[in-house]
């Protein structure tokens, strides 16, 4: 068997089209929607809403700004239209629609932490599996599934008319679709384990969330692989737990490489 697996695609629809090439399955690890893109500021759904020059002055302030100088600029571009979440809903659709047509292999799909779950069986056809939650057989194999992220200790998912929510669960309802991936071979989640090699990103120099609920169902489970996406430059793209291998599969938007699973 030959599978491909992708996380964060973040708007690379033509790669992810030639993703599945020559595979008997593509596994996609979600983080579809490219919401703010940091490097080409005409592009993502913030380019389209306000244009290249604010969104620079975005990504100056997430990167040198103080947090209530980026929150003021934000609501100054949300307050500059008449209905921002029914322009940030038709944006999301239209990525939607180019990218789950462009799935044309078999594929298993998860939604990461930048998606809108709720809207993806409208956009799902007959090759693409929706398997939150799920433990599936493939090849002889059992895959576990378990999509987004969880949230910060602490924190609370805001209820107030937002203009857009990111996939973000409470800890509670996270651990407990966790506990029901048994008798797995293959772990499959966006988030990674909350192993700190996995964890820290070199670039925006801090760690990103990872789940104490997937640490431990490695080390009891000892699945044969936890394949996982969600932080774009790790310290360790690989680590080996006992028997698991854990592997950050990549930051497919940038590479355009599905990472490859032989078995």
């Amino acid at each position: 068997m030959r599978v491909h697996v992708v996380s964060d695609v973040h708007g690379n629809t033509e790669a992810l089209a030639k993703a599945g090439d020559g595979a008997d399955a593509l596994i996609v690890l979600g983080d579809l929607l490219d919401f703010v893109d940091y490097h080409q500021h005409d592009q993502g759904i913030l380019g389209t809403l306000f244009g290249p020059e604010k969104v620079a002055t975005f990504a100056r302030l997430r990167r040198e700004g103080t947090r209530e100088e980026s929150i003021a600029f934000s609501k100054s571009l949300w307050s500059s239209l008449d209905d921002p979440a029914a322009a940030v809903e038709e944006a999301v659709r239209e990525q939607y629609a180019a990218m789950f047509a462009a799935m044309t292999a078999p594929t298993y799909a998860i939604a990461g932490n930048v998606d809108s779950p709720d809207l993806w069986p409208e956009f799902a056809g007959d090759d693409v599996r929706l398997v939150e939650g799920e433990v599936v057989e493939i090849g002889g194999l059992r895959f576990g599934f378990a999509g987004g992220v969880v949230l910060p200790a602490g924190a609370t998912i805001r209820r107030s008319n937002p203009v857009w929510r990111p996939y973000l669960r409470t800890q509670e309802e996270f651990d407990e679709v966790v506990g029901k991936l048994t008798d797995i071979d293959v772990l499959c989640t966006h988030q990674p384990p909350a192993l700190p090699e996995l964890t820290y990103d070199v670039v925006a120099r801090r760690h990103e969330l990872g789940s104490s609920a997937l640490r431990a169902l490695v080390y009891a489970e000892q699945p044969r692989w936890s394949l996982f996406g969600h932080v774009h430059q790790p310290l360790s793209a690989r680590l080996r737990v006992g028997r698991t291998e854990c592997r950050n599969v990549g930051h497919f938007k940038v590479t355009g490489r599905p990472y490859v699973l032989r078995w």
